[in-house]
C-alpha cells in the first residue's frame, strides 16, 4: 500500500540545502569569527586558508571570497531573487544600482535582479574586543520568465517590522513563527510585501518563507498549506530530539505533502530547536543556469553573458572593490536617487 506519511523525502543537511521549484539555492552560513582587527577583518592568522576563495570552515569560520574582510565581492546575477535573512551579525552591501546597506540582527533583504544587478556582501568584524559571530541564510527564489527582465529592485526588511506568530501549546510552551513571505494559514499576521515582480507578490503562488523556534519541549501544528500544487519544505537545523509527524528526524531537508497539516514536537527539556520553511507552487518552466545567471534558454544565457560584458549591468559605482561602510554598528538603507539615510528603529533591548 502507498504511504500515507506527510513527510514525502528526509536528505540529512549538506554545505548546500536541497531545494524545490520554485526555489533555486539555499546556503545557511553560520560562522564564528574572531574578534576583528583595524581594517574589520579577522584579528587571527590567515595562513592555510586559500584567500580570495576560502570555505573551509577553518576554526569554524571561512573568508569566502573576500581577501581582508571576509564575504563576497562585486558579482552579477540576472533572472532571480536573492532573499538574504541575517540572524546574528551584520552585513555590508553595496551595488550597481547605487544603494548601500548596512543589515543584520534579524534584518531581511529581498533583491530582485531581473534583468542584471551586481553586488557585494561583504561581512566586517566591528568588534575589536571579542568575538563577531554570523549566522545568515541565503535563499534564491526563480523569477518567471516573464519578469526574468524586470528592473532590477531593493528592498529592505527591518527586523522590527517583520511579522511574528506566536502560540503556547496545552503546556504553555511556545513556538513562535517569523513571516518573512507568506501568511500563516490561521493567523491575523499579515506578511510584509514582497518587490513587485517577484513570484511571492502573486497571490496564486503560495510562496511562504518562515523561520520557525521551538522552545523546549514544544509542540506546533504546522498549518496546512492552502494552494493547488503547493510544494513544502522544511529545514530542521538546530536543536536534537526533533519528532515530525511522530518520526524522529536529524538536521535535515524534509518534504512535506503540503496540504496536510503536520504536528512538530521538539523532544528535548533543554534546547530549543530550529527550522527554516520554504513553500511555493513550482514556476513549472524549463530552467538554465550559468553560474549567477539563472534563465530558460540557453540563448538567453548567452545574451547575458553577452550583455554583462558590453554594459557590467551599470557598472561599479564603488571607489573600493568590496566596500564596508565604516566601524559605526549603526543599521542603515540607502536607496539609489537619494542621499538620506534610512534607518530603523533600534531593536529591543
Amino acid at each position: 500500500m502507498p504511504s500515507t506519511s506527510p513527510l514525502l523525502a528526509v536528505q540529512p543537511l549538506g554545505p548546500l540545502w536541497p531545494t524545490l521549484d520554485p526555489f533555486l539555492f539555499c546556503a545557511h552560513h553560520d560562522d564564528a569569527y574572531p574578534r576583528g582587527n583595524a581594517r574589520m577583518g579577522p584579528d587571527a592568522p590567515l595562513a592555510g586558508r586559500q584567500i580570495g576563495q576560502d570555505f573551509s570552515r577553518k576554526d569554524g569560520w571561512s573568508m569566502y571570497h573576500g581577501d581582508v574582510v571576509p564575504g563576497f565581492p562585486p558579482h552579477p546575477h540576472r533572472g532571480f531573487e536573492t532573499v538574504t535573512i541575517v540572524r546574528t551579525g551584520l552585513i555590508d552591501h553595496a551595488d550597481s544600482l547605487g544603494a548601500a546597506a548596512r543589515f543584520g540582527q534579524g534584518d531581511v533583504q529581498w533583491l530582485t535582479a531581473g534583468r542584471g544587478v551586481v553586488h557585494s556582501e561583504m561581512f566586517p568584524l566591528l568588534d575589536p574586543a571579542q568575538p563577531n559571530p554570523l549566522e545568515l541564510f541565503q535563499i534564491w527564489l526563480n523569477l518567471p520568465a516573464a519578469d526574468k527582465m524586470a528592473p532590477p529592485h531593493f528592498t529592505m526588511f527591518w527586523a522590527g517590522d517583520v511579522p511574528r506568530v506566536v502560540h503556547d501549546d496545552d503546556a504553555g510552551r511556545r513556538t513562535e513563527v517569523t513571516v518573512i513571505a507568506g501568511r500563516v494559514p490561521g493567523e491575523a499576521a499579515e506578511p510584509l510585501a514582497p518587490p513587485p515582480h517577484s513570484w511571492a507578490a502573486r497571490p496564486e503562488s503560495d510562496v511562504a518563507i518562515w523561520t520557525l523556534r521551538l522552545a523546549p519541549g514544544a509542540r506546533y501544528r504546522l498549518p496546512a498549506a492552502t494552494g493547488e500544487g503547493t510544494r513544502r519544505m522544511l529545514y530542521h537545523f538546530a536543536g536534537e530530539g526533533v519528532r515530525v509527524a511522530g518520526e524522529a528526524v536529524g538536521h535535515a531537508a524534509i518534504e512535506l505533502r503540503a496540504g496536510e497539516a503536520v504536528e512538530i514536537a521538539n523532544g528535548s527539556d533543554a534546547q530549543a530547536a530550529e527550522f527554516l520553511l520554504l513553500q511555493g507552487r513550482p514556476l513549472g518552466e524549463p530552467v538554465v543556469q550559468y553560474g549567477p545567471f539563472v534563465m530558460n534558454t540557453e540563448a538567453e544565457i548567452h545574451a547575458a553573458l553577452a550583455d554583462y560584458r558590453r554594459t557590467e549591468f551599470g557598472g561599479w559605482p564603488w571607489g573600493d572593490g568590496a566596500p564596508v561602510h565604516g566601524p559605526e554598528p549603526r543599521r542603515f538603507a540607502r536607496r539609489p536617487g537619494t542621499e538620506a539615510d534610512e534607518v530603523p528603529a533600534p531593536l529591543p533591548g
